[in-house]
């Protein structure tokens, strides 16, 4: 599979002289490491030094690298604010400390498949986001939640992911003191399959069909209730409830007794959030089109930012989206009478996003499916003799099958002797 094109490719090179005793042991660790050669490794050991220096650096140095000039106010509502420029510096000049009740945003996770050069590319990520850290920690309160929708990516050139996720993630709880209240997983059942050539060409992947959002806070107890946020009851709960249960202890050794009778108006969802993203022609996008604007290609569906501002913050609470683009946070908050700012870089974005608000902000949905199905495994019978394994894992792709090879024709009878 072709190596994507990087925005800032590799060209240049430098020389360092080595003995061939240094040169061995550098292969040898790099190698022990899971580098695939001694640049990756030398590019790891250089991104750790940089992260070092960008840890250090305190709140107030982050203060004057990020003045207030960098940001300007690009529109007022009734309740929020759309403000165009960099978000540090607004987390650092123009947010209050200890100001904000939820911060509810997607970042910019395309720098890694943009780069995608294997295990350095999480440090560079993580470097990236560490004034952001700084700056969440600053304006956020301490009965305030962090919650952020991260997807993963893949190494280019390999059925293999990047863990920089996960490397953020443990980044922002050792290193920043934030707590991980609960990792949701935001499962979109419109979703294609990809990444198609490990999925639908070589068959060794199956369909990446979830984003992970981490929900974290300043302290241990954010202010939360599940009640904001229930599910319907299922049918066989709804049968339960008309009929009746029996309290009893399950082979499990969970003690099922008769509170679970009571009816508490709806289920606690679980920490998988099943919202199609599927909008195509939403007021949005047609002002888009009919202005010649472009229209933010990575955008959440509306519910996701719906289910933690009910779920997290009360009317009249400050959300902040730091990585706005075309403001749907802003937009749910202002129809849920929540505070609200946007931060975003682009300005073409905001013109964008002015239609989520004019001439009124875009209701919520007020019909939604009940449910989603998802198959359970194996639900189709397969053949195993029928179906080998890849052997090789996927690392040559199968030759091309033609329709003919696919659907082979039926026999012909042979004709009766006369």
């Amino acid at each position: 599979m072709g190596r994507p094109k990087a925005n800032k490719p590799r060209n240049s090179n430098i020389n360092v002289r080595l003995t061939a005793e240094e040169r061995a042991t550098f292969d040898d660790v790099a190698a022990d490491l899971g580098f695939a050669n001694v640049s990756e490794y030398i590019r790891f050991l250089h991104n750790q030094r940089v992260g070092e220096t960008v840890q250090a650096t305190a709140a107030e140095d982050f203060k004057a690298r990020y003045p207030k000039r960098l940001i300007r106010s690009f529109h007022k509502t009734r309740l929020g604010e759309m403000i165009w420029g960099d978000s540090r510096a607004y987390l650092f000049n123009g947010a209050k400390p200890d100001s904000v009740d939820l911060i509810m945003t997607s970042p910019p996770f395309g720098l890694v498949r943009k780069k995608s050069y294997g295990n350095e590319d999480a440090d560079e990520y993580c470097n990236w986001f560490r004034p952001f850290a700084e700056g969440f920690k600053r304006a956020l309160k301490d009965d305030g939640s962090l919650v952020i929708d991260i997807g993963g990516a893949w190494i280019p050139g390999q059925p293999t992911r990047s863990l920089y996720h996960f490397k953020l993630l443990v980044m922002l709880v050792e290193e920043y003191g934030f707590h991980l209240c609960q990792e949701h997983y935001w499962w979109n059942p419109a979703k294609l399959p990809t990444p198609a050539e490990w999925v639908n060409v070589r068959r060794v992947r199956v369909k990446d069909a979830v984003n992970t959002v981490w929900w974290l806070s300043k302290t241990p107890f954010p202010k939360a209730n599940n009640r904001r946020v229930l599910a319907p009851y299922s049918k066989s709960m709804q049968d339960l409830l008309r009929n009746g249960y029996v309290a009893k202890l399950r082979p499990s050794g969970h003690d099922i007794s008769s509170k679970f009778q009571k009816d508490n108006g709806g289920s606690v969802p679980p920490n998988l959030l099943a919202i199609a993203n599927t909008e195509s022609t939403s007021r949005y996008q047609e002002y888009c089109r009919d202005n010649n604007i472009p229209i933010h290609p990575a955008r959440f569906p509306p519910q996701l930012p719906e289910y933690f501002i009910r779920f997290l913050t009360e009317p009249g609470d400050v959300v902040l989206d730091p990585f706005g683009g075309s403001c749907v946070t802003g937009a749910v908050a202002e129809v849920l009478g929540r505070r609200w700012v946007c931060c975003e870089m682009s300005e073409e974005y905001l013109d964008g996003a002015l239609a989520r608000f004019q001439p009124s902000p875009v209701p919520l949905l007020k019909d939604r499916p009940a449910s989603y199905e998802i198959a359970p495994p194996c639900a189709v019978p397969v053949d195993d003799a029928d179906t080998p394994l890849f052997a090789d894992g996927g690392a040559k792709r199968p030759p091309r099958v033609t329709e003919e090879q696919a659907e082979p024709k039926p026999k012909r009878r042979a004709r009766a002797a006369v």
